[in-house]
Parts: C-alpha cells; structure tokens; sequence
C-alpha cells in the first residue's frame, strides 16, 4: 500500500511525540532530527514492503496458468509467496 508523504509526516510526528513522552527516553538530538530519521526509516519500511509485495506478485504471473487476482488460490498464493520474500530478507 502506498502512503502518501503527508501521511508518513504525520506518522513520523506521532511516533516521535510518543517517544518523547516516555520517562525513560532523552533525546540527545533535537525533535525535529529525530522526526526526520523516524520518517526516513519508516519510507525505508514501506518501500521494502512494495519490493516484497512486487516479488510476490511476479511469481503469481509467472506460473503457468492465469490465477485472478482476488480468488482463493491467489491470496493464498499471495500469502506464501510473501512469506517466503519476508523470510529471504531475515524479517
């Protein structure tokens, strides 16, 4: 699923304010440095899962006969195939 920048901005202000409430963090960094490297991990993570979801979907084309996206076969498919990407990268 693709997410749009301001969403990711956002995400990156809430996960940010989050830490910053906890007793146990001190930022050493400004809040401002610290949202922008969350906000860099968190394109990281979603471009990863698009990668992962492309090579899953390439595999389901790749078999020999056409399977519709949205039936049965597919989605289970889909889930091994995604599975089998997830656990390639060690995630």
């Amino acid at each position: 699923m693709r997410i749009s920048r301001d969403k990711v901005n956002k995400l990156a202000h809430v996960i940010t304010d989050a830490v910053a409430d906890m007793d146990q963090v001190d930022f050493i960094e400004d809040r401002n440095t610290i949202r922008l490297q969350v906000r860099k991990i968190l394109e990281e993570l979603l471009m990863q899962e698009a990668r992962i979801d492309q090579a899953a979907r390439q595999k389901i084309e790749s078999q020999k006969r056409t399977i519709l996206e949205g039936s049965q076969e597919w989605d289970i498919l889909y889930r091994k195939y995604y599975n089998e990407e997830v656990k390639k990268l060690g995630l």
